[in-house]
């Protein structure tokens, strides 16, 4: 396998939906974006069910030979159809320890399409390095523009003062799937330039 080279980025976790959603596009962008994740040598986390994109992506990257750990709490086990031949496979007690875990075993974070539990784990992570809890890089995975209206929401944040120039939210934004393990990448060792509106360099932070 052809590893990702800048610095210390080995695990990446991705936030989606638990169903496929009506676009046909985001399915085959969690099936790439598996194997990219795998032919990098990086480690997918994610949130251990076998259903919708989540499942896609997990089973693309073991399909193409990647390492993958699944954190899930006890209520989701049948709900989610956690994915159980997983060999790194954790069930927690709760949905706050399933995010902790997957935050500490993660050196970058990308939301791809999904529902209201996809947007609150990435926005979660925005907040966090928003009041400088960490520096790992945060990207939202804009295929055909899924995340166009809350990119919007920001800008209209801004406009009304709620996001300032001193508080800014840190993300990426990739429109190809292609492009998200360099950006994450590039963010990590802080050599990204900077895009309209997006905050590419976490050691900015």
């Amino acid at each position: 396998m052809n590893t990702v080279s800048q610095n210390q980025l080995k695990s990446v976790c991705v936030y989606c939906g638990s169903s496929f959603g009506s676009d046909p596009s985001h399915e085959a962008a969690a099936t790439r974006l598996g194997q990219l994740i795998a032919e990098a040598g990086l480690r997918l986390v994610y949130g251990g069910g076998s259903v919708g994109l989540m499942g896609t992506v997990a089973n693309s990257a073991l399909e193409s030979g990647g390492d993958v750990t699944g954190i899930i709490p006890h209520f989701l086990e049948k709900r989610e159809v956690m994915l159980d031949t997983l060999e790194d496979l954790i069930v927690t007690k709760d949905m706050h320890e399933r995010k902790h875990l997957m935050f500490q075993k993660s050196d970058a974070f990308i939301a791809l399409p999904g529902g209201i539990g996809t947007l609150e784990e990435a926005v979660e992570m925005m907040t966090w390095a928003q009041l400088g809890q960490h520096k790992k890089p945060v990207l939202l995975a804009n295929i055909h523009g899924f995340w166009s209206p809350l990119l919007e929401l920001f800008d209209h944040m801004r406009a009304q003062g709620y996001i300032r120039p001193e508080t800014e939210v840190p993300y990426l934004v990739a429109n190809q799937i292609e492009d998200i393990l360099p950006m994450l990448s590039q963010a990590v060792s802080g050599a990204s330039p900077k895009p309209p509106g997006d905050f590419a360099s976490m050691s900015d932070l």
